[in-house]
């Protein structure tokens, strides 16, 4: 039997405590605090969470029997093809990202282990059968969604509830203040974040990630240390660890920080390539650049680009170190040059967001279970 006011929350398989289930969560925590809300956790991730977060094993029993119980799902990627979802379940989406790279339905070949195209997408199509609802920042991306997602249920046009934060000034103040100091990051010097996407081809068998560095980071202290502290984020799905004890604290491993846009509150400057950060982080309207030292093989052989990503980037594309240095050292005039490309960006990708998603989520989904 259902009990109606229980929520399960998952972000990332369980591996965090992140992104726009965290802040629905936060939401509803809020508004409704006698609601029954839990979140699923890998056994394997140690993570800190707020006081009073229930908290269910994820793929144990007892995930098994409160995920039948909910009346409600929310996640951001996808859960196990074999979990059963009666009509009597609301399963909300929340997506992760808006596409720069082919999704799903729309890839011509899959490149991660343990499968291959065919099976893939026919997975994919058995997970996304079972949303009744689907996040979208835009409308770019809700026409994506829909086709590689196979999706024709209720598109919620909100915007992601995980952006609200940097519309609300004196929350944003806050965190800015709280994240600081927790990384005991320096007030002199400016912050760059270099955020990279994950390479599909660069796997070494099933859930197994090569990571391949394309920065020096000595190099980076020598040339910028002076001026700047690098944080370096790789996606979750990269399973190394970093060993930056040589270069700390000038640059420092914030890959298991368990937020990333708390992240960019902190963050002058964001280098990333194809990862669909770009799309959160400007948001705030700060500089961004993209290195790019393997554009044709990712764009032509790996995933594929929806967009014109040369021609609408917001920010210089550069393809070797020494340039991507050199653009630093020109930071200032490189904004400048680049304003009026970062406002149409702003305008095309952060179409939907004005600091409500969540509270538009919880509003409706919150109806749903009082019906």
């Amino acid at each position: 039997m259902k009990n109606q006011n229980l929520v399960m929350f998952e972000s990332f398989l369980g591996k965090q405590y992140s992104d726009s289930p965290k802040a629905i969560f936060e939401e509803w925590r809020r508004k409704y605090p006698h609601d029954e809300l839990v979140w699923s956790l890998d056994s394997r991730t140690s993570i800190e969470l707020p006081a009073g977060v229930k908290t269910v094993r994820r793929l144990s029993f007892q995930w098994v029997y409160y995920m039948a119980r909910a009346r409600v799902w929310v996640s951001n990627s996808r859960l196990p093809n074999w979990i059963p979802k009666d009509e009597n379940t609301i399963y909300l989406q929340t997506w992760h990202g808006t596409p720069l790279k082919k999704l799903a339905l729309d890839m011509n070949t899959v490149h991660m282990p343990g499968t291959d195209t065919e099976r893939y997408k026919a997975s994919f199509t058995r997970e996304s059968s079972k949303w009744d609802y689907l996040i979208s920042p835009n409308s770019y991306s809700s026409n994506i969604f829909k086709r590689a997602f196979a999706f024709h249920r209720t598109m919620l046009e909100v915007g992601y509830p995980r952006n609200d934060l940097f519309y609300h000034q004196t929350r944003l103040r806050e965190v800015t203040k709280r994240v600081k100091d927790k990384l005991e990051l320096p007030n002199d010097k400016k912050i760059i974040l270099y955020a990279p996407t994950w390479r599909d081809q660069q796997n070494e068998g099933r859930g197994q990630y090569r990571l391949t560095l394309p920065l020096d980071f000595e190099n980076f202290v020598s040339r910028l240390g002076d001026d700047y502290v690098l944080l370096v984020r790789f996606h979750y799905l990269v399973s190394e660890n970093l060993d930056l004890s040589n270069v700390s604290p000038h640059v420092l491993d914030v890959s298991h920080y368990p937020d990333i846009a708390e992240l960019y509150t902190i963050s002058d400057v964001l280098i990333t390539d194809y990862s669909s950060v770009m799309f959160d982080f400007a948001h705030l309207k700060r500089p961004m650049l993209f290195y790019v030292y393997d554009l044709e093989e990712y764009r032509d052989d790996i995933r594929g680009f929806y967009m014109n990503f040369t021609e609408e980037a917001p920010g210089p594309l550069v393809r070797t170190e020494e340039e991507l240095y050199q653009t630093l050292e020109e930071l200032e005039s490189i904004e400048a040059m680049y304003q009026g490309k970062m406002e149409q960006f702003h305008h095309r990708f952060c179409e939907f967001d004005d600091g409500h998603a969540a509270a538009n989520v919880v509003e409706m989904l919150a109806k749903e279970l009082r019906k």
